[in-house]
């Protein structure tokens, strides 16, 4: 037999193998997809048909199947699998509906997808306070949001928001990111204005400095919209942002990952209108404030001491009502049905001078 006839025999062989496997992995989606729409016919049958999406379930089924994981695929690449998998099976009772800082072409768009997979409607919204309204009023069903970067620090405007909404915590999704610059122009020398978000702007700062110092740095509401503009013919413009704008925009990447920070990560939190059960692996987000008195600051952290939850976030913001006194944003591991996290609270409440639990959720797969 000539080589190039073994050759073709061989990959023969195995795409006729592939293609049986194919046939089988079809047949069992679509059997998987016949078991959820029978769970929707029996929540509907127990008046919970509006119950469609249950963050924890998600959470455990996505556990289980990293766990199971033994490759070649990795970790990562299975559970945006099975991901999109639950996604086009929820969309089956109905699409659901997310709100996020638009325009198309965001980390917020990035972070939604990343959470409810290409199967959800997305709707993008002009502003932070746009996006909790929209949800608030039912015309969509949840908000991703942006709360903290790992360079920058939190974002004010959810913070404070967060104080008022009647929306629950039920998710939270960490997006790696990674800025390009963008622009249509084909060198370093001829950019003469940048354009991006003030956050990036930020994150890229050293960066700039040193390779474009002469440039116009030029703050806009997204980097989406600096992507839009770069992209539309101005001579020497270019924006920072993501690959998501880049493919959206048709933009070429002029430079990449240009962020100072090379684990530069935002937080999102995902916002709706019912609690999160317990998932086994779950955060909880509270605000409380102190008495104004020496000392009263230790004496709200030693409930999570006495009790053994550990706390992994606490950020002060000055309360809106008060000159001069704060609130305080908290993180703690575990759920707030967790037998001491419970203990916890209760002994807190007695304590703080104002206790607001936000929810607890499952904590984020990666």
């Amino acid at each position: 037999m000539k080589p190039n006839e073994a050759l073709s025999r061989q990959l023969a062989e195995v795409r006729d193998q592939i293609d049986a496997i194919d046939a089988r992995l079809l047949a069992l989606l679509n059997q998987r997809a016949a078991c959820a729409q029978r769970v929707g016919a029996i929540k509907a049958e127990h008046g919970e048909a509006d119950v469609i999406y249950r963050p924890e379930r998600e959470a455990q089924v996505l556990r289980r199947i990293r766990e199971m994981n033994r490759g070649p695929l990795s970790d990562e690449g299975v559970v945006r699998f099975f991901r999109e998998i639950m996604s086009a099976c929820l969309s089956l009772e109905r699409p659901l509906g997310v709100a996020f800082l638009g325009p198309l072409g965001t980390f917020s768009e990035s972070a939604a997808v990343k959470h409810f997979g290409h199967a959800a409607r997305l709707f993008p919204q002009d502003s932070i306070d746009r996006i909790f309204r929209v949800v608030e009023a039912r015309h969509a069903d949840y908000a991703v949001v942006p709360t903290e970067n790992s360079t920058e620090g939190a974002i004010g405007r959810v913070m404070d928001l967060l104080m008022t909404t009647p929306l629950r915590i039920c998710g939270e999704v960490l997006m790696r990111i990674q800025q390009h610059l963008l622009s249509r122009e084909t060198a370093l020398e001829k950019i003469t204005k940048v354009y991006s978000h003030a956050q990036s702007l930020a994150q890229c700062h050293e960066w700039l400095s040193r390779m474009l110092p002469q440039a116009q740095r030029i703050s806009v509401g997204s980097n989406a919209q600096a992507a839009q503009m770069a992209a539309g013919g101005e001579a020497g413009a270019a924006a920072i942002a993501g690959d998501a704008a880049a493919e959206r925009y048709g933009l070429p990447r002029l430079a990449e990952n240009i962020e100072d920070e090379p684990n530069n990560t935002t937080r999102f939190l995902v916002l709706g209108h019912q609690d999160a059960g317990v998932s086994g692996r779950d955060k909880t987000s509270l605000i409380m404030s102190a008495p104004n008195r020496t000392g009263s600051l230790v004496d709200l952290l030693m409930p999570f001491t006495e009790h053994g939850v550990s706390m992994t976030r606490l950020e002060s913001r000055p309360a809106r009502h008060t000159l001069w006194e704060y609130v305080f944003y908290v993180d703690i591991d575990g759920h707030r049905q967790d037998a001491n996290v419970t203990q916890a609270l209760t002994a807190l409440e007695q304590r703080a001078a104002y206790l607001r639990v936000l929810g607890s959720y499952p904590a984020a797969l990666y």
